[in-house]
């Protein structure tokens, strides 16, 4: 999924490793993007090395882009080659079991804009069943063990459960708004944001935070 995000932000523009990871906590949240620098590279030396990244030119880094413990140096630019474009439309075609964990879900979701309609449907009717196994798992324990609970465990689990419930109802939006050619903020097809949005007819507080993510 790493992999993913990064060749499909590099699609829109060259970047360096700095920018890069700006854009991925931007653009997939903070919580699901905590990405160091100590993953970051390496990833994106096994791109190059895979042929999908080239380095674009140098430029000189400022300071609050240097990393802690690391020397001044010049900060190299990452742009996609053909081929890596050839592999992020691979990837973002996927539709996999992984696609419908949290994570998955989350990056794949980042990128609906560049998505097929019928890969979109799948991905989000994958992600509702998942959502659904866990929500009635949680009602098992709660009926099941709620009275061995303590109030505050018990709390846990009646959150994760409301957490879940509202993501069903936001999935099933999304599900009914693709199979009718409507994008979450009503647009055309087509012009879909990259991030979760408002579904139609559904106002911004009834949406669950993307997961991963905390709602404030």
């Amino acid at each position: 999924m790493f992999e993913l995000a990064i060749l499909g932000l590099l699609q829109e523009s060259p970047m360096h490793g700095y920018e890069l990871r700006k854009e991925l906590t931007a653009k997939l949240g903070a919580i699901r993007a905590a990405i160091s620098y100590g993953s970051l590279y390496p990833t994106l030396r096994r791109l190059q090395a895979a042929g999908w990244i080239t380095e674009a030119a140098e430029t000189p880094a400022t300071a609050e882009e240097i990393p802690a413990l690391t020397s001044r140096r010049g900060r190299v630019v990452y742009k996609i080659t053909a081929e890596g474009k050839e592999r992020f439309a691979e990837l973002i075609a996927q539709t996999g079991p992984e696609t419908y964990e949290d994570a998955g879900f989350g990056v794949h979701f980042a990128f609906f804009s560049r998505t097929d309609r019928a890969t979109r449907l799948r991905i989000l009717e994958g992600r509702r069943r998942k959502v659904e196994e866990r929500r009635e798992g949680l009602r098992d324990v709660l009926s099941r063990a709620a009275v061995r609970l303590d109030a505050y465990t018990l709390e846990l689990q009646r959150h994760g459960l409301d957490a879940c419930e509202r993501e069903v109802r936001w999935l099933e939006e999304l599900i009914a708004n693709e199979r009718s050619g409507r994008t979450p903020s009503g647009s055309t097809p087509g012009t879909a944001p990259d991030t979760p949005g408002t579904a139609q007819g559904q106002s911004e507080e009834h949406i669950p935070p993307p997961p991963g993510q905390v709602q404030e």
